[in-house]
């Protein structure tokens, strides 16, 4: 039996790629999270969406597929967690790919999960790459063939122009099967325990509460910030906190929402020196006829999304692995459809993404209340570490380099955000603080390992307990350099080998 909270994800704004941009500035299939007050980011609060949906985040995400470095992995092994070095997990990602580049060493080609190239003639895409020829780095065809490091675009989980979230890859060709019952709108309350077994869940359903009883294994997949928030809700998680909302404790597990790692991410944007392709395709006459021809081919701007260049690079040449990443997105985020004489066009604005990839920041996942329809009170300590910030303040000096470039210069004009004159360590930092979010990639609140502050063991399964394992991001063992869907189904995949051995 699959449980899942939100509806079924068959949806129009789901299927079509570009459909996300809305589906973000509306808050559609989603929980609705947002962080407790950041104390290092001005006590913002940061909007932290999670999908509420059949297929989970993977129905609301940029559909960027990305493995990280295959370090990433080698250390996790390092950490505890025996049997995911990256030549262990390798052949649970390429399990799970069906790539359009084909089989080989690195990818996939008979995986339920289509994975495609970007098809892109963005006018940024040639300068960008000549830009990183003059700043000494590599042009990368390939982010997943052992060459992490340098500029390229990546791959999509995009197949025929419709996404491949893990509802469609995984669920839809099985859902028929007489032993597989799916039930949405199910939101689980608690585990229900014999002693330190679990022998089932409770759950609201339309107003109800059920409780369906299992024989052999429970799998959470509710993510960094659902699968602690239930296990604390359960019993299982820190003594001391569980007191305070005045829940029997099961079992003792201080790990249970600690570890909270996310990628932090600053925005800066520049002006165009000509105008977007973007501003021509959402007027509306031309937005109509896009949505008509992907409805019928699949194809056409709403089949992809708007990226120019990804870069993954080291804030030192002594680092084995790239430490941050530039994303440049050909478009002002605020755009939005317009009418000729109703209502103007955005401005023409490029934005880039810095992103952290290795923060040392830690933050927390806890209850507010024992109600299981009160959101958890999530903690990033965003930039809480020194190092963090200054790592930030690197990358934006890094992208004005970039953007000054002889390959760029002619096409990029001034600096709108944060502008030239923030140009001193102060400003900097104060910009930083001010401007920070997430880049949505929230892990390791379950952290798979062996020490006291783990809480699952390298083959899943929960410390202390029987008959529950979890599958999701929380049991990363740290963070990787990339963005975590992927890796999230690799997860997946390795729980279902081990649920069966």
């Amino acid at each position: 039996m699959l449980l899942e909270a939100g509806p079924e994800d068959n949806k129009v704004l789901i299927d079509m790629p570009l459909g996300f941009r809305l589906i973000r500035q509306l808050a559609l299939f989603d929980w609705g999270y947002s962080s407790e007050a950041e104390p290092h980011a001005h006590s913002r609060s940061i909007h932290t969406p999670r999908g509420k949906v059949m297929g989970g985040s993977s129905s609301v995400n940029g559909m960027i597929y990305s493995r990280g470095h295959t370090r990433d992995y080698d250390e996790w092994e390092n950490m505890g967690a025996k049997g995911w070095s990256f030549d262990e997990v390798l052949p649970y990602f390429k399990k799970s790919e069906c790539s359009d580049r084909g089989a080989s060493h690195w990818h996939g080609d008979s995986g339920p999960m289509q994975v495609s190239r970007i098809l892109n003639d963005d006018p940024f895409v040639q300068p960008n790459r000549e830009a990183a020829n003059e700043l000494g780095y590599p042009v990368v065809d390939d982010f997943e063939s052992g060459s992490h490091e340098g500029f390229g675009l990546p791959d999509l989980t995009v197949g025929g122009g419709y996404r491949s979230n893990t509802s469609r890859a995984f669920l839809r060709p099985a859902q028929d099967r007489a032993n597989l019952t799916i039930v949405t709108g199910a939101h689980v309350t608690r585990l229900l325990f014999e002693r330190k077994r679990v022998t089932g869940v409770e759950y609201r359903r339309r107003g109800k509460l059920e409780k369906v009883f299992c024989e052999d294994e429970t799998i959470l997949c509710g993510g960094a910030y659902g699968t602690p928030q239930l296990l604390m809700l359960s019993g299982v998680g820190p003594a001391d906190h569980l007191r305070e909302h005045n829940i029997g404790i099961v079992t003792d597990l201080p790990g249970v929402g600690s570890g909270l790692q996310d990628h932090p991410l600053v925005p800066m944007t520049f002006r165009s020196r000509y105008p977007l392709r973007v501003r021509r395709e959402t007027r509306i006459d031309q937005i109509v006829a896009s949505a008509l021809r992907w409805f019928f081919t699949g194809k056409g701007f709403l089949s992809t999304q708007p990226l120019s260049s990804v870069a993954y690079y080291k804030s030192s040449p002594a680092l084995n692995r790239p430490d941050l990443e530039y994303v440049l997105i050909p478009t002002n985020l605020a755009a939005r459809v317009w009418c000729p004489g109703l209502r103007k066009p955005s401005e023409d604005l490029l934005s880039v993404y810095n992103i952290l990839l290795r923060p040392e920041s830690r933050g927390t996942v806890r209850l507010k209340s024992s109600n299981p329809d009160v959101s958890p009170a999530i903690k990033f300590n965003l930039l809480e570490a020194d190092h963090d910030v200054e790592l930030l303040r690197h990358a934006i000096n890094w992208t004005r380099e970039l953007m000054s470039t002889q390959s760029m210069a002619s096409l990029v004009g001034d600096e709108s955000m944060p502008g030239d004159a923030v140009n001193s360590q102060e400003k900097l930092t104060e910009y930083i603080r001010s401007s920070v979010v997430t880049a949505q990639h929230p892990a390791c609140t379950c952290r798979m390992g062996v020490d006291a502050l783990s809480v699952v063991d390298p083959k899943l399964r929960v410390h202390g307990l029987e008959g529950l394992r979890v599958a999701d991001a929380s049991v990363m063992p740290t963070l990787i350099g990339g963005h975590t869907n992927a890796t999230s189904v690799m997860i997946g995949e390795r729980a279902a080998d081990l649920i069966r051995n």
